[in-house]
């Protein structure tokens, strides 16, 4: 009994890793102030693009 619950064990290990790689990765985590930068930088990027199409 022990035996075959430990192949079964390492048989869904095995699996588990196998479907975790086929998954779609999650995307690399931004931090707050990071996030914050990347907004601050396309608003500005938005209101020079505004300012040129004013002219």
């Amino acid at each position: 009994m022990n035996r075959q619950k430990k192949l079964q064990q390492l048989f869904k290990e095995k699996a588990k890793k196998a479907s975790a790689k086929l998954a779609p990765k999650k995307p690399k985590y931004i931090s707050k102030a990071e996030r914050l930068k990347l907004a601050a930088e396309a608003a500005a990027e938005t209101s020079a693009s505004s300012e040129s199409e004013a002219k």
